[in-house]
């Protein structure tokens, strides 16, 4: 199992600046039985609200500088966290997550990827 964390703003197609990742790779991601969340610097009520207006039901929400606390909720083999920045990347580094930018994205259906 792999639990998939997106950062929101210059991530999400909802972010502001918008991104590249759209609700339809989130829910690709649910079919393949991931777990999916956010991990972002937004207040958690924000990101609850971005999803539940998505329809998308997540598994977590969180602050990026708690992915460590976001990994020991679930047993996966893999974590991933999919950002924009530098702190994107330093907060899953050191978490133990990967780290996926935006701008390097595997083709959706590549093998081994999450949408």
């Amino acid at each position: 199992m792999i639990l998939v964390s997106f950062d929101i703003d210059g991530t999400m197609e909802s972010g502001d600046p918008q991104g590249p990742i759209t609700f339809e790779n989130v829910r690709e991601s649910q079919r393949r039985g991931h777990i999916v969340g956010s991990a972002s610097d937004r207040t958690l009520a924000f990101q609850r609200g971005m999803w539940r207006e998505s329809g998308i039901d997540v598994d977590f929400v969180s602050h990026k500088h708690h992915l460590v606390a976001t990994k020991e909720q679930f047993a996966c083999a893999r974590h991933i966290h999919i950002g924009d920045t530098q702190v994107d990347e330093h907060f899953a580094l050191l978490a133990g997550f990967e780290f996926v930018h935006v701008d390097q994205l595997p083709e959706p259906g590549t093998e081994g990827w999450v949408f």
